[in-house]
Formats: structure tokens, sequence, C-alpha cells
């Protein structure tokens, strides 16, 4: 169970089971209401707090072109964190870089920003995105898409290419495409197989996105690792050799698994320069319902209490479960 720092209400197991006497409070008070009440039952087997923290910001050396300026600046944002301009610093000189940084601090800015800076200098340039899921790279085309149109004068096209493009979407992509969103799955069957036809593209690859780096590992990770390597070769024999930008969750080891995967020297962006709130982590475990202490009461449905109420006072809530 997660606590932000947003309002809560007390369930109504909690709360002396009325609907009608909800008070707001925030994630500080609910805790200590819940831990109070009669019916609480030592369900929080561990509570930890982490604290805030404030955004950290910094200038690159040399400014971004003022398209991109334009784009980012219709969407507010008039400074990059410290991770964003370490990584953009890192990539102008030639590097490897993997971003490691919590959810929801830009990363898809650290890669689209050198990626399209150095589209405006070289309308030929070719960067190949890849993602776990089709899902996550429909979700990452509409936000490069939005940055693209912020920018006056920038013109490219941009697309997924996966087992759901149709055949003249998937060779406009091939022939004319500037950035191509797929996963490793397509990439070796539908791109390296018929790697002659995408000769210009290859050829002019400059960058190759790996986003959600952590989820590779395992023998499909090793799949993936070779599936990379049979790419570099390819860009070889086409006169190429790609960047490579990883993007990470919060691991142990980021910068060896990047090695591993790619196959390339990897520099570690790991300072999150981006803002954070204070949060409450309750580890939850249910109550035994029976005198022999062997049998818990539903995971289930003490998730569903705590959900429903705070559902019905429209707070920002999200559940995450292995089952519908």
């Amino acid at each position: 169970m997660f606590i932000g720092r947003g309002s809560f209400t007390l369930p109504s197991k909690f709360n002396g089971g009325s609907c009608n006497r909800r008070a707001k409070m925030n994630a500080k008070k609910f805790l200590s209401h819940l831990l109070s009440s009669s019916s609480y039952r030592g369900q929080a087997v561990h509570i930890e707090k982490i604290g805030g923290g404030e955004a950290v910001y910094d200038d690159l050396q040399t400014p971004l072109p003022e398209p991109l300026v334009a784009s980012l600046r219709s969407k507010e944002i008039e400074r990059l964190y410290c991770h964003q301009v370490q990584c953009i610093e890192l990539l102008r000189q030639g590097k490897n870089v993997a971003v490691v940084t919590s959810t929801a601090s830009g990363k898809s800015l650290c890669y689209n920003l050198p990626v399209l800076e150095t589209m405006l200098s070289n309308t030929q340039a070719r960067a190949l995105y890849i993602y776990p899921t089709k899902a996550l790279a429909q979700d990452q085309l509409r936000g490069l898409q939005r940055l693209v149109e912020g920018a006056p004068g920038l013109e490219l096209l941009s697309g997924t290419y996966d087992g759901d493009t149709p055949p003249d979407t998937r060779r406009r992509l091939r022939d004319k495409g500037s950035i191509i969103l797929t996963n490793p799955d397509m990439l070796h069957q539908g791109i390296l197989p018929k790697h002659t036809g995408w000769a210009p593209f290859l050829a002019n690859l400059k960058y190759v996105v790996i986003d959600e780096i952590h989820s590779y590992r395992g023998v499909f990770g090793s799949n993936v690792a070779n599936v990379i390597r049979r790419l570099r070769r390819v860009c070889a024999l086409y006169g190429s050799n790609p960047q490579f930008i990883c993007c990470s969750a919060t691991i142990a080891n980021p910068g060896e698994l990047c090695q591993k995967i790619t196959g390339v020297d990897i520099d570690v962006v790991d300072k999150n320069g981006a803002p954070s709130s204070e949060r409450h982590f309750v580890f939850w475990n249910p109550p035994f319902i029976d005198t022999g202490r062997t049998e818990r009461r539903s995971s289930n449905l003490e998730a569903a209490e705590l959900m429903c109420e705070l559902i019905r006072n429209r707070h920002a809530t999200i559940a995450f479960g292995k089952a519908r």
C-alpha cells in the first residue's frame, strides 16, 4: 500500500461504519487515525516515510536550438533538471548514456531533446526507439509528436513500427521515417532480416534509445542483448555507429546491465534533479481471521475497502494488482 501527500478519508470499517462522516485529511492524519482505530488489528507491519526534495536545475553549456526552446516554453518548461542537462552534455560528447532516475522525472526529454537537436542540423539523421511493449511505444509517440509540433520549422516523420502497423505505413516509415518506435521482437523479425531494404535508415542511424531497460532480464534479456549486437553489426556494415541512450528505473547496477545489453561502454546519469513530494509507504498485511492464526483475511478485500473510500471522495488513487 502506498500513501502519498494528498487528502484521504477513513474507510467505513475504520470510521465506525458510517459513510456520512468522512472528513478529508492528509496522509499523516490518515495514518494516525487508521492505526488508533478500534478496528485496527496490526495490519501495518512497516511504515516508511521518504522526505520530499526540491528541483535541482542546471544550464547547458550551449543552449538548445530556438525551435526546441520554444517547444519547451509552450509546455511551461523554462529550465532543465540537472540529470537532463548531464545526459545531453554527455551525448554531445559522443558518449553512450544510461539515465537512472525515478518515474515522472522527465527521462523522455533526456533522449528526445538531443535527438531532435541533431535532426535540426542534419535532416538525414535517424533514430530508433525500442520499448518493451507496443502500448508504451504508442504513449511515447504521442509525447514526441507534441514536442515536435511545438518546434517551429521542425518537420519529420515518426511512427510506431510493430505488428499492428499497416503495410503501407511500414514502407513509408522505412523509406522516410526519421524516428521509428519499435520493440525487440519487431527489430528481430521485421527489420534486421530485411536490412538491405533498411540500408538508408541504418546508414544514417545516429541514436538507439532503449527504454525500460531494467525489464530485459533473464533469458529474455540475453535474447535482447544478442538482437542489439546484430543491430550494431548491421549498422557497421552500412557505415554507422549509433550512440545508445538507455533509460531505467532505479536499480543497483545500471551501468553493468546496460553494458551487457548494448555491448558498449556506458556513462551513468543517476542524480535525479526532479522535485519529489513527501511519501509514506505502508506495508499492509491482512489480519488473521481464525484463532489458530493460520488464515488471513483476503488482501483483495482489504485493498478494496481502502480504495473504494478514496475513490468515493474523489482522491487521486491508483491500485496495482496481478488480477482484475
